[in-house]
């Protein structure tokens, strides 16, 4: 059951490292069907194009009112706004709230996974209500209440549980993940997905923690409770947690408690080997792939048996050699799930588990 027909807001950002939700959302999602992305850069042209090379079926416009029109022509009625910018893209600007007025004024309701909140500005809010319409902002913190400590229950997950971690933050982790999670599915097992950012809850996981909403000292146990959640509910055979930013990073640094509390038995890296600097820190250079994987399997105790690969800024027709140097760099298979599928990764893993 999906919440909605619904846009992409994305202006400016599309195919950028700041549209990373609108992305994995034109890319995949559970929750809404996607209907169109808003960015003027790429008015007129088909989304999957920009994006992956191959077209896809969602366009690309330069105004709401547009995208609503060509909806509506394909007796589409259009709910949501979903905006796909990333969570951590800085400030809430004025032209972005300006845009959210309009969506409300057009009759949509809005999802957010920013971390600057659309209903503490009470303009919006008002607006909102004055329109009988919904803003969601997926990284409000929860209540103290509803909030869990680590417990160590952990160890009562007994199905193979598999981190997805990357060597920089919005390099395709959870892109990885939902790739790898359908193979599975194809493939005979049943997988779960645990999810740590806003865009896995805007894709429609089930299981959804976001990290950008939890007070530090919550982590670990709500890592640990929803990784009982799942187990317990779904009694899945194998359980993928999406890593969350990168270990190194020098200002988003993560995955650690993904490794210390959610107990991966494995663990996959995401690398994309054309990046030299961390995501958005110009001067600050991303640690060579054999120091991070030392790094992740000091700290787990754990084996990083595979590479997932971001082919960004790579032609098609160098991967196979990309992939084979990384192979002979590291002495692991490397594996692009998003130009091949996941079937090669996927026997890995059955062998292994």
């Amino acid at each position: 059951m999906i919440d909605g027909t619904a846009i992409v807001y994305c202006q400016g950002a599309f195919n950028t490292s700041k549209g990373k939700i609108a992305h994995g959302l034109v890319r995949f999602t559970r929750r809404y069907k996607i209907m169109s992305v808003i960015d003027s850069t790429y008015a007129g042209k088909d989304s999957g194009t920009v994006l992956d090379g191959k077209p896809n079926g969602i366009p690309i416009y330069d105004t709401m009112e547009k995208a609503i029109a060509q909806a509506g022509e394909k007796k589409e009625r259009v709910t949501h706004l979903v905006i796909g910018l990333n969570s951590d893209m800085g400030r809430l600007c004025k032209s972005v709230r300006e845009d959210m007025r309009k969506a409300l004024d057009l009759g949509l309701n809005i999802d957010s996974g920013l971390l600057d909140l659309l209903s503490d500005d009470q303009v919006l809010m008002n607006l909102a209500v004055e329109r009988d319409k919904k803003m969601r902002d997926i990284c409000r913190p929860p209540k103290r209440k509803d909030l869990h400590y680590f417990t160590g229950r952990i160890s009562e997950v007994k199905c193979p549980k598999i981190a997805i971690l990357g060597t920089d933050s919005t390099v395709g982790k959870l892109t990885t993940a939902w790739i790898l999670l359908q193979g599975l599915e194809k493939s005979g097992l049943k997988p779960e997905l645990v999810g740590t950012s806003p865009m896995a809850w805007l894709q429609g996981a089930k299981y959804a923690l976001i990290f950008d909403a939890l007070t530090n000292n919550f982590v670990s146990g709500e890592i640990e409770n929803t990784l009982l959640e799942a187990y317990y509910n779904d009694k899945p055979d194998i359980i993928l947690i999406e890593g969350y930013k990168s270990l190194l990073h020098p200002a988003n640094p993560g995955g650690f408690k993904v490794l210390a509390a959610g107990r991966p038995d494995h663990v996959i890296l995401q690398h994309a080997p054309n990046r030299k600097e961390y995501d958005g820190y110009q001067g600050h250079p991303i640690q060579p792939i054999k120091k991070q994987i030392q790094a992740i399997e000091l700290i787990s105790g754990k084996k990083v048996f595979a590479i997932s690969l971001n082919h960004e800024g790579i032609d098609q027709s160098e991967i196979p050699e990309v992939c084979s140097n990384l192979k002979k760099e590291t002495g692991l298979p490397v594996f692009d799930v998003l130009y091949d599928g996941a079937d090669e990764l996927v026997k890995l893993i059955k062998s292994i588990i």
